[in-house]
């Protein structure tokens, strides 16, 4: 069923409010062009801030939202602190996906007519958007969760309904070209109502349909290939036999970062073929031929150690032809990869086996296996073995391999199972395990030992033989020696490769590849691994990848460790990658061939950043020559179809041009070209002033693919100082933690959530889900909140600018709490700055929206308690103007909306709040002040204590009291405090061994207890106010500041007196032998009922 908004059966009419003043404010915005960032002098501050442009098959939705926010928060930021700060948004259109779709949409109105009539299989049990009324079609972009069985096989046709269009929509898909003209103009719209800060002038799509971005990508490709960056040749791929070329991570449904993995093809020969019972009736085509059980293995070393074969007893195996001599009975899956890698006699196709097999026939077939040390081993059953993966054989060495040793055991020690699976006892019994490899800590039986320690029983505990798996393999590779005698005494890591060769060789294997897991591409097959002819980029290569990686070490901010160590795994492993493809939308190779290979998806995106500096001169994006956008032409040119506004046409953009643009030569009076010396020198200072990019926000997904060869691309074609400076990371989305998924009823549009909750309580919730790489929660019914939150702040500044208006506030020079309170807006400042500086938004909203609110309302309850004050004048007129400032200042960069309402309708500061400057402190934070309002509410909870346990005696309020305070810290506390200060000072923290060398110090040993409880408040201190904390003597003048406030302490607690000594005062009187409990930090106090006097 359809699941309905949250606040469907709710009052709409504050979040109606937020979407009228977001609406309102975003046309002012557009009309004064405030986003329009042009450079500025050389030597002023900029900042470029760039983010991957999404694939235009859709809708955005909120993990876009998400990822994006960060960048756009970045950009306010940073733009309110002075500097030229740019953010251009484009569109990506190339690769597979978008062809793959318009084709699916063709098949289908072949094949079930215009609209489609699916069959009731293939429909949905939800009504489609057409049915529904206009309300839903309002706020349509979030999905409900009936689906197909399988969204991989659900028609095209209906996905689209899912988007709300229509049916007569829908046929306009069936061309490519229709998905470039509608989903980058519905992300524009949805970028503008998310008040997005983008330079929409420099936006485009890419593929050669934009024949200006068509030419960049050919430039830099040129580039490459004249640096050597750049090859053609047979090189192993992920391929989307359906689309017959790569897939790469941008064309998958499922398996992104899955890589083609190298491993070896044993060759296990089956003895005397035609003399075996299940191979008798396949004679007639197996003879004269060997039989081969191929087994596909990441450790050809271990084949010395083979004691049998494993086959899946109810796995459906095929035989193929796969030379003159030589029949491979294996899985379906492997045969397929085989015939894309030049593997047999039927190439690049699914092969037509010669006949079929179950696995269950072929127990005991008698083998001769590779290297291994038995003359004779035979085919036993393993029943975890996957068909899906690897060849359906599996070589057995049980010295090295957990489930190997297992599986052997099983059988070895269960004779009831072997005899109800039909297995001899000399197939197995005679055969113990072999040592081939001595492991440090493990011994030569690695296997056998591991099992042990981890008490594995059988081979059904997969979990734990998982986790032993991965530790003998990692330390049998990486400090194994091998023991067999051709390879004796040398490390495995050494002559892996070298044994590898020689059974090559000696064809005894074979090379063979297949996707470390299941690669499903956007057409829905599943994919193979191809050894064919391509482009490929020579990422890996050895000085190309140290200087990449000199560059992350010591220059890119990473603000995370989790970053930096998935950019440093990334290098280690990343290596050529196919860059070229025959089928989908893109830019053509520039260089001649046999086919129109274009350039995928990945490959034409590492480097745009750049041509963002200079696109607004080419095309115009949406402010094509300065015009807004109207009803009949939204957004005019991000595809470079109309005449350039600078007059720039596509074939003037040479080589030549391209290189002084970005490269700086030939020097401009060298170039030859129709296009005005000035306008390429403006070209030139512009990208001069932008570039490097100061920080790319993205997900951590795209750290394995897109982001490191992005390093690699500007390291190969720019200098130095012009590679990224930054790149900030997040993690995934969740909504009410669970994955956004259409299948739960939770995949929530861009569209959806604006309109729904409004642009700024979405904003908020987006800042406050979380930063770095932990995947982030958006809780629906913190946006709520925030709707209600925000709509009653603006209720409240209304309210009290009335009163403003009316003189009703307090005039006059500043009280206790009206100092306090300006020192709390001083900190939050800075703390606020800090924290969008640090790219920590959700600290930023906790302390710049949440804690400054709750900053104000103990303000506002502080001044309002205690008989000395006038409730109906507490709020200072100053401090209440100068916080509604400070408040719509530090939220901006988060939810400009509201805060421009704040600065011009409400305040009615002149120009938008987008080109005010970040809010300063007033005066440096004053640590005693801030620390004697701290203590002063702590004082009050205990004396509020005292007096409930007071009445519990005497059942009656006490109305008289005395407070005795302690001003000097004892010998003990002075040593404390230099102890602390000095180990904070080394080590910057409070070790949790301190109570150690507390301990160690003879002459703080006997007041080890007191000492700890004191420490315990130091770090409390520091935790809240910082190391400013470690003074020699009390921060805070604990009797001056409870004898200035003691009337109102007094009215806080409801007493006709309250007297306050100082308990070294040798004259006051110790009511209630009081005076030595009190210590630093902590007055001692006696609280008593007092009768009236009697009347004269």
């Amino acid at each position: 069923m359809t699941t309905k908004p949250e606040t469907e059966s709710k009052s709409t009419a504050r979040r109606d409010f937020l979407r009228d003043i977001e609406r309102k404010y975003q046309a002012e915005w557009e009309k004064d062009k405030v986003f329009e960032v042009d450079p500025g002098q050389p030597g002023d501050e900029k900042f470029f801030v760039t983010f991957p442009f999404p694939y235009m098959n859709g809708k955005l939705h909120l993990g876009h939202g998400f990822s994006f926010s960060k960048a756009e928060f970045a950009v306010g930021y940073n733009r309110m602190k002075g500097r030229k700060a740019l953010l251009p948004f484009g569109f990506h259109v190339t690769g597979t996906p978008i062809a793959a779709c318009a084709e699916k949409l063709k098949k289908e109105v072949a094949q079930y007519g215009l609209p489609p009539q699916f069959p009731p299989e293939e429909e949905e049990v939800k009504a489609s958007p057409t049915e529904k009324s206009a309300a839903d079609k309002a706020t349509s972009g979030k999905f409900s969760g009936k689906k197909l069985k399988k969204a991989a096989n659900k028609p095209q046709w209906l996905i689209m309904r899912d988007m709300g269009l229509t049916d007569d929509e829908i046929g306009q898909f069936r061309d490519p070209d229709h998905w470039l003209k509608v989903f980058p103009n519905k992300a524009l719209d949805d970028l503008k109502t998310f008040g997005s800060r983008i330079d929409f002038r420099r936006s485009f799509i890419t593929t050669d349909r934009n024949p200006y971005f068509d030419s960049f990508v050919k430039w830099q490709f040129r580039h490459l290939k004249a640096a050597d960056k750049l090859s053609f040749g047979k090189r192993y791929t992920i391929w989307s036999t359906h689309d017959n070329g790569p897939c790469q991570d941008h064309d998958r449904s499922s398996g992104e970062g899955v890589q083609a993995q190298e491993q070896t093809l044993i060759k296990i020969e089956v003895q005397n073929p035609l003399e075996q019972e299940c191979l008798k009736p396949h004679a007639d085509v197996l003879k004269g031929m060997k039989v081969i059980l191929p087994a596909a293995t990441l450790r050809p070393e271990t084949m010395f150690g083979q004691t049998n074969c494993w086959i899946l007893p109810e796995g459906e195996y095929s035989a193929y032809q796969i030379t003159d001599t030589e029949v491979f009975i294996t899985s379906e899956r492997a045969a397929i990869n085989m015939a894309w890698q030049e593997l047999g006699k039927q190439l690049n196709c699914t092969p037509t086996p010669l006949f079929t097999i179950k696995g269950q026939e072929m127990m005991g077939l008698p083998l001769s296996a590779p290297n291994c040390t038995f003359p004779t081993v035979y085919a036993l059953p393993m029943m975890t073995i996957s068909m899906e993966k690897g060849t359906g054989i599996v070589t057995s060495v049980p010295s090295d391999s957990p489930d190997d040793y297992m599986s052997l055991m099983d059988l070895k020690n269960k004779p009831e199972w072997r005899a109800k699976l039909g297995i001899k006892d000399e197939w197995i019994m005679p055969f113990e395990v072999v040592p081939i490899i001595d492991i440090p800590g493990f011994g030569d039986r690695a296997a056998e030992t591991v099992c042990k320690e981890m008490k594995i029983q059988s081979q059904k505990d997969q979990d734990n033989l998982v986790k032993a798996k991965a530790e003998v393999y990692l330390k049998g590779f990486t400090e194994g020696v091998m023991i067999v005698d051709a390879w004796k005494g040398k490390m495995v890591k050494d002559v892996k490769p070298l044994i590898r060769q020689q059974m090559i060789d000696n064809n005894l294997a074979l090379k063979y590849a297949e996707p470390e897991s299941k690669v499903v591409g956007r057409s829905g097959d599943i994919c193979v691994v191809a050894l064919v002819d391509q482009w490929y980029l020579k990422y890996g290569e050895e000085e190309w990848r140290d200087i990449v990686k000199d560059h992350i070490d010591n220059k890119l901010e990473t603000y995370t460790y989790g970053t930096r160590r998935g950019f440093e795994e990334t290098i280690g492993w990343l290596n050529e990658h196919a860059c070229s493809r025959t089928f989908g939308l893109g830019t053509s190779m520039p260089f001649p061939g046999p086919f129109n290979y274009l350039i995928d998806s990945l490959s034409d995106s590492t480097i745009y950043m750049a041509y963002y500096t200079v696109s607004h001169y080419l095309c115009g994006g949406a402010r094509y020559n300065g015009q807004l956008p109207t009803e009949d032409n939204a957004h005019l040119n991000m595809d470079g179809s109309k005449p350039s506004p600078s007059g720039i046409k596509p074939e003037d953009l040479t080589d030549q041009v391209w290189d002084y643009i970005f490269l700086g030569t030939p020097a401009l009076e060298a170039l030859d070209t129709s296009i005005p010396k000035d306008l390429l020198q403006k070209m030139r200072s512009e990208f001069l002033f932008w570039y490097p990019m100061d920080l790319r926000v993205s997900g951590k997904d795209l750290i394995q693919n897109h982001l490191t060869m992005c390093l690699y691309n500007h390291a190969a074609i720019f200098p130095k100082e012009q590679w990224p400076s930054s790149i900030y990371c997040n993690g995934h989305i969740l909504v009410d933690n669970e994955k956004m998924a259409k299948s739960k009823g939770n995949f929530l549009t861009l569209e959806y959530v604006v309109n729904e909750y409004s642009c700024d309580a979405t904003r908020i919730t987006l800042a406050d889900a979380g930063d770095g790489l932990d995947d982030a929660n958006f809780v629906r019914t913190v946006v709520n909140a925030q709707i209600l939150k925000l709509t009653k702040e603006i209720d409240w500044v209304k309210d009290m600018l009335a009163q403003a208006e009316a003189g009703e506030l307090r005039t006059g020079e500043y009280n206790f709490f009206d100092r306090v309170f300006e020192n709390a807006i001083n900190k939050i400042i800075m703390a606020v700055d800090k924290a969008y500086a640090g790219m920590m938004f959700r600290e930023a909203i906790q302390t710049g929206w949440f804690g400054f609110q709750n900053t104000r309302d103990e303000y506002r309850q502080a001044i309002s308690a205690g008989k000395t004050f006038d409730n109906n004048r507490s709020f200072h007129r100053d401090l209440f103007f100068r916080f509604v400032e400070v408040q719509a200042l530090v939220m901006t960069p988060i939810t400009p909306h509201f805060c421009e309402h704040l600065w011009k309708g409400l305040l009615g500061k002149p120009g938008s709040v987008h080109n005010a400057k970040f809010p300063e402190p007033t005066k440096p934070v004053d640590l005693e002040l801030e620390m004697s309002n701290v203590y002063l509410v702590d004082t009050l909870h205990n004396f509020r204590q005292a007096i409930q346990k007071s009445m519990k005696k005497s059942k009656t309020k006490p109305t008289h009291g005395v407070v005795y305070v302690t001003e000097e810290y004892q010998d003990w506390q002075k040593k404390a405090v230099k102890l602390v200060r000095d180990v904070y000072e080394q080590e910057k923290e409070i070790p949790k061994d301190l109570s150690k060398r507390v301990a160690a110090d003879p002459e703080l040993k006997k007041d080890l207890k007191l000492i700890m409880g004191f420490v315990a408040m130091l770090k409390d201190q520091l935790a809240k106010f910082g190391e400013g904390v470690f003074k020699d003597t009390p921060i805070v003048q604990e009797l001056k500041l409870l004898e200035e406030q003691k009337d109102y302490v007094q009215g806080q607690l409801g007493l006709a007196e309250l007297k306050v000594y100082g308990a070294a005062d040798t004259s006051a009187p110790d009511e209630g032998k009081q005076k030595a409990r009190s210590e630093v930090g902590k007055p001692s106090s006696n609280f008593w009922v007092q009768e009236p006097s009697a009347a004269p």
